[in-house]
C-alpha cells in the first residue's frame, strides 16, 4: 500500500464532512499524489486527467455515488473486513490494485461496474480481494475477470478473437433455478441431450459480442462431487437466450480433481447465452495420470527445467500448463524441456520478465503419434514472487 501524499486541487469545490467528501468542482490527481479515501465519495462533478492513486481505505464500509463517473489512473483498495459500494460506476486506466477489502457493485443493474480501460489491469486479486459484482473492460481481447462473491474470488479467464469494444462479467453464487436478480429463471432440467446435468451451486454472466473461449474453475464450494463422478466430465454448459436451455460449450482439457480445476470452453459468442456455468457431458475425455513435478529455477542445475521422460515416446506432442485459477500461462507443441517458469502465453500474467508465482499448476500433455493423453501437476518456486 502506497504512502498518502499530497494532492493538487485546480479551482475545486471540495466539502469533506463526517461522512462524506463531496466534490462538486474540479479535482486532480498528480503523479506524485495519493488521495485516500477513508469516507464516502459523493461525486458531482468532472474527476479525471489523473495521473496518482485513489485509495480507498479503513476498515469501514464506504460507498461511491453521484452523477458523474469518476476516471482514476492508478487504485488501490485496504479495507480489511469491509467493501467499498459503487452506486456511481469508477474507471481505472492504469493499475487495479487489490490489498484488502472487494469492490461491490449491484448486480440487478450491471450498468454500474468497475471498468478497466485498454492499458489497465489488476495484480494482487485473492479471496480477500476482487469484485463481488459487475466488471467491464474496455478495448482488450483477453482478459482475466477477478470476479467473485464475499467469500471467495470465482475468476473467469475471456479469450477473444479480437479486440471487444466492451465486455463484462459477473459472479453468482445462487442456484440458476432461482436467481435473485434477473428477470428469468434458467431451468436446470431443460437442457440439450449432450448436456447430462448442470450445476445448482453457482454460475457466471459473461457477455462479450465476440467469438470467444472461456476458462471457469471449481472449488470445494462448488460441490462437483454431486455434479461428476470423475473431474473430466465437467464441461460448460450456456443458457442460449432463444432456445431457452442449457446448450454444450465445450469441454477442452478439464485439469484437476473433483475438489479443484478448470476447464475451457469451445468457442463461443456470450452474447448469445445469458449465463454460464459448469455441467456433466454426456461424453466425457478420458486422461490418464502422470507424475507430479517439481520446477526450481535457481540455477542450481537440478529442476530447472520440466521434463517430462514419456514425451520422447511422442515427438509430436502438445502441453498445456494452467495456474489454480484455470488461467493458461504455458503452450508449446512438440514440446522439449523448454518451460523454466516463465510464461509464454499473451495475456494478463502480471510481470511476465520476472517469471510465475511459486505455487501448484496443473499441466496436460497431448502425445499424439500415441493418441494419449496426459494430466498431473507440478510445484513452481524460484522465480516470480
Amino acid at each position: 500500500m502506497k504512502n498518502l501524499l499530497y494532492i493538487f486541487l485546480c479551482c475545486s469545490s471540495v466539502a469533506v464532512a463526517q461522512n462524506a467528501m463531496y466534490n462538486n468542482g474540479s479535482i486532480r490527481i498528480h503523479d506524485t499524489g495519493t488521495l485516500g479515501l477513508h469516507t464516502n465519495l459523493i461525486n458531482d462533478a468532472t474527476f479525471d486527467q489523473n495521473l496518482g492513486t485513489a485509495g480507498f481505505y479503513g476498515q469501514v464500509t464506504t460507498s461511491v455515488t453521484g452523477a458523474f463517473i469518476p476516471v482514476f489512473y492508478d487504485v488501490e483498495i485496504f479495507k480489511p473486513f469491509s467493501s467499498a459500494i459503487l452506486e456511481t460506476s469508477i474507471t481505472v486506466t492504469n493499475a487495479l490494485n487489490l490489498v484488502d477489502g472487494d469492490f461491490v457493485t449491484y448486480r440487478n443493474n450491471p450498468l454500474e461496474n468497475i471498468k478497466l480501460t485498454q492499458d489497465a489491469f489488476t495484480v494482487g486479486e485473492s479471496n480477500l480481494s476482487k469484485v463481488d459484482g459487475y466488471m467491464m473492460i474496455e478495448q482488450k481481447q483477453n482478459f482475466f475477470f477477478t470476479v467473485g462473491d464475499f467469500g471467495y474470488i470465482r475468476p473467469l479467464t475471456l479469450q477473444s478473437q479480437s479486440e471487444n469494444a466492451t465486455a463484462k462479467c459477473a459472479y453468482f453464487f445462487e442456484d440458476p433455478n432461482l436467481p435473485s436478480t434477473f428477470a428469468t429463471s434458467f431451468n436446470t432440467n431443460s437442457k440439450e441431450k449432450e448436456v447430462r446435468a448442470v450445476s445448482t451451486t453457482e454460475f457466471w454472466d459473461i457477455d462479450s459480442s465476440l467469438p470467444s473461449t472461456v476458462s471457469i474453475s471449481w472449488n470445494n464450494r462448488s460441490d462437483i462431487g454431486s455434479l461428476v463422478d470423475e473431474y473430466y466430465q465437467i464441461g460448460i454448459a450456456g443458457w442460449h437466450r432463444t432456445q431457452r436451455r442449457w446448450v454444450n460449450l465445450g469441454s477442452v482439457d478439464p485439469i484437476g480433481d473433483i475438489n479443484q480445476g478448470a476447464v475451457t470452453s469451445e468457442t463461443f459468442v456470450p452474447n448469445n447465452y445469458e449465463v454460464i456455468t459448469l455441467a456433466k457431458m454426456a461424453i466425457p475425455t478420458e486422461l490418464l495420470d502422470l507424475e507430479n513435478y517439481y520446477v526450481s529455477n535457481n540455477g542450481d542445475g537440478v529442476n530447472d527445467f520440466l521434463v517430462i521422460p514419456e514425451l520422447e515416446q511422442s515427438p509430436n506432442n502438445r502441453l498445456r500448463i494452467y495456474d489454480r485459477n484455470g488461467l493458461q500461462v504455458f503452450e508449446k507443441d512438440n514440446y522439449t524441456n523448454e518451460f523454466n517458469g516463465y510464461s509464454n502465453i499473451n495475456n494478463n500474467v502480471y510481470k511476465r520478465k520476472e517469471g510465475l508465482p511459486s505455487g501448484v499448476y496443473f499441466y496436460l500433455v497431448f502425445l499424439d503419434d500415441l493418441q494419449l493423453e496426459y494430466q498431473g501437476f507440478l510445484y513452481l518456486t524460484g522465480t516470480g514472487n
